[in-house]
């Protein structure tokens, strides 16, 4: 069996699907995308797809070392989304070889269900109140939300009651029984996560996102220890080596992305790697149904494995959502917050490539929002 073809298709709101053919008519689908810089994660792909074109797609180890390593310049979000949505596509094509889910070839399920998280929105307390309830009647264990919005870098009192405000208003609609995430997209200086994190103890978060910018891991360990809330990182560490330093710092939770940090093959190293450290793993995944379904495979086969992040109705999805790509939508229809275990051979998902490439003519080009705090300087979204 050999490669014959890569293709590459732009889905709103925000993705970037990869099909990997081969002259066997085994197809293998992938989501290799950085979100905000889908074109560009796309012209990498085919660039890498040189050394793929009449290799044997089941050399995947193989694959994975001379696409990262053998363009002499290394790492990076955009090689490793690139070569991780390749990664993603040749394991769903050995899968499928085999007649077995993925996480059958890594070693065989180590759980029967996956828990799993829904976000919340919502700038009140009363707002993100509500949309917890909701998301706990609708059988959810466990919710994220964002923290805040634009902080300062020592920002006021007011500002800082406001952030605790809105996580108090989360844990009293959804009681002791139920936890809430809160993410702050590294919006935080280190200073102000001192500050905050020790006044949200009380209220016991399932852990705090991102409270610094991953350019600061450095100082995770004094944000580590200035609280007893657990701290994740990870969505932007895109290898073992990105994540060597932090899980030393004493981070609770690794968060890599399944579309950013080098595919399959690579999270699972991440994953023993920071089992090592007593560090649990949360894969990151705002993003489509591919990545979703990769990051369960690896979810079913990790002893050190936490919860996992779906974007199942999130803000950025409306007028498209993961289930519109899907021919069978029962392996994301999720009981009591959590997610069974897929049965289906290779990622366990059917992909409706018909409706994948009605999508990709009309394609997108999503961009972040940029923020200015009132002085009009760059604020982090």
């Amino acid at each position: 069996m050999r490669i014959v073809a890569l293709e590459t298709f732009l889905v709103p709101p925000r993705w970037l699907f990869l099909r990997v053919a081969t002259d066997e008519g085994v197809t293998g689908w992938g989501e290799p995308v950085v979100e905000g810089r889908a074109e560009t994660v796309r012209a990498a792909v085919h660039e890498l797809s040189d050394h793929l074109i009449g290799r044997d797609p089941l050399r995947i180890e193989h694959h994975w070392q001379v696409l990262t390593k053998g363009g002499f310049y290394r790492g990076g979000p955009v090689l490793s989304s690139a070569v991780a949505g390749i990664d993603q596509a040749l394991w769903d094509i050995a899968g499928k070889v085999h007649g077995v889910p993925v996480h059958q070839l890594l070693g065989g399920p180590v759980r029967d269900r996956v828990r799993v998280y829904a976000w919340i929105g919502g700038d009140s307390p009363a707002d993100v109140a509500e949309q917890a309830r909701a998301q706990a009647e609708a059988g959810f264990t466990a919710v994220k939300m964002n923290g805040s919005g634009r902080l300062r870098h020592i920002d006021t009192p007011a500002r800082t009651r406001e952030v605790v405000d809105r996580v108090a208003a989360v844990r009293e609609a959804l009681g002791d029984d139920r936890d809430v995430a809160v993410d702050f997209h590294g919006r935080m200086s280190t200073a102000m996560s001192r500050r905050l994190l020790p006044l949200l103890e009380p209220l016991q978060p399932l852990f705090v996102e991102e409270p610094v910018l991953p350019e600061h891991s450095r100082d995770l360990r004094r944000v580590v220890e200035s609280s007893s809330v657990p701290i994740a990182v990870g969505e932007r560490l895109f290898s073992r080596w990105d994540f060597r330093d932090v899980l030393a710092s004493g981070i609770a939770v690794a968060q890599p992305d399944l579309s950013h940090a080098g595919g399959i093959s690579e999270v699972r190293r991440i994953a023993a790697l920071a089992e090592t450290y007593d560090v649990a793993l949360a894969p990151h995944c705002p993003l489509g149904p591919i990545a979703l379904a990769a990051s369960l495979q690896i979810a079913f086969a990790t002893p050190n494995f936490l919860i996992q992040e779906q974007s199942l109705g999130i803000h950025y999805n409306r007028g498209n959502d993961l289930l519109d790509h899907l021919l069978d939508p029962t392996p994301f229809r999720f009981v009591d917050g959590h997610a069974a275990r897929p049965t289906g051979p290779g990622l366990g998902i059917d992909i409706d490539e018909h409706a994948v490439r009605r999508a990709a003519e009309a394609g997108h080009r999503w961009r972040n929002p940029v923020w200015h705090h009132e002085d009009g300087a760059f604020a982090e979204w």
